[in-house]
């Protein structure tokens, strides 16, 4: 696994608050802070977002990175606040609800040929759309039973946040922060140890 991608497979919330990774010296990267950037991590993601959100249908602008920027910096307050049993930052709570009524869902209608059917779909622009699917997701996380159990990586040096389907997780990703956290233990065992001189 690449240590400068994205982490992904979390819940999308946790997802898109992990796209700020940070290095060894505490520096934090924007994985999403350019178009492409923001392309290439919404391909990774894609099998998991509902179509108005995915596909050559999306178009971001440069300004539309904005809006997901804010909903993540809202997601992370929260989930920061919550995971110190303190009260979530206002601002934050009615950053995601403003995402959300950006692109309100939809129900649509059609006809099939044989019957009236309906799909729900978030119309308006590319970054009100993003925006408004992961504000809705957080919302959906944030509320729900699983936000108790949200974690940070235990490593040293990393900030990304989790859900463990194990309660013994300790790591973000055991290739990723898990072989480096025990492959350093192992090096201090070893360089600690007494020379023999067999």
């Amino acid at each position: 696994m690449d240590e400068r991608g994205p982490l992904t497979g979390e819940p999308l919330p946790l997802d898109l608050v992990n796209t700020r990774p940070a290095d060894p010296d505490g520096h934090r990267t924007d994985l999403i802070g350019t178009l492409p950037g923001l392309a290439s991590w919404l391909a990774l993601e894609a099998d998991r977002l509902p179509a108005e959100a995915r596909g050559p249908a999306l178009a971001p602008a440069p300004a539309d990175l904005a809006a997901l920027h804010a909903v993540r910096a809202d997601t992370e307050a929260v989930v920061l606040a919550l995971m110190e049993g303190t009260a979530p930052p206002r601002e934050a709570l009615n950053g995601l609800n403003a995402a959300q009524r950006g692109a309100p869902p939809v129900r649509e209608l059609r006809w099939d040929g044989a019957a009236v059917a309906s799909a729900t779909r978030r119309t308006g622009p590319a970054g009100a759309v993003l925006a408004a699917v992961f504000a809705e997701a957080a919302a959906d996380l944030l509320t729900g039973p699983k936000a108790a159990a949200i974690r940070r990586c235990e490593a040293q040096d990393c900030v990304m946040l989790f859900l463990p389907a194990h309660p013994r997780r300790r790591w973000c990703s055991p290739a990723r922060c898990g072989n480096r956290t025990r492959v350093a233990r192992y090096y201090r065992r070893h360089r600690t140890a007494p020379a023999s001189d067999g």
